[in-house]
């Protein structure tokens, strides 16, 4: 199975798209919690949504299960907080919400779970992928640069 990533930030709408296509990804997934801000351009969710399937001919879906908490993410982005405990509290978050069972494998299976950070270093669609690589044993990530 097979697990990629993307970040829209600092990505024209050209190069977002064909690196998707260009990727053989079969569905988008979106893993932010807020997805409908001006500040997404390009990726607000009906745009996304329109854009994904007529460029790419792919499906686009939120799962906002796969997202943080206002709480976890404002105390990390807005507070300038730790990443250390930002990891540690989203990866309780995502043991406690039990993704494993909840979202299914056919479902992430060739798709591109998509946040807005430019570098999957410090950014939650990482440790999704991570997260569930080790409770399914068969997952390989692909960050798309």
């Amino acid at each position: 199975m097979k697990i990629f990533t993307i970040g829209f930030t600092k990505k024209s709408a050209e190069n977002f798209f064909t690196k998707l296509k260009n990727a053989k990804v079969e569905r988008l997934i979106d893993v932010r919690l807020n997805n409908v801000s001006q500040l997404a351009g390009f990726t607000k969710r009906d745009d996304l949504r329109y854009f994904t399937k007529m460029i790419c001919d792919i499906d686009y879906v939120h799962v906002p299960n796969l997202a943080p908490t206002k709480d976890i993410l404002d105390a990390y982005k807005k507070h300038k907080g730790d990443w250390a405990l930002y990891e540690r509290q989203f990866l309780g978050l995502m043991a406690e919400r039990r993704i494993e069972e909840k979202v299914s494998r056919e479902l992430l299976d060739g798709s591109c779970l998509l946040c807005s950070e430019e570098e999957p270093h410090h950014c939650h669609r990482r440790l999704v992928a991570e997260y569930l690589q080790g409770k399914w044993n068969d997952v390989a990530i692909e960050h798309i640069p």
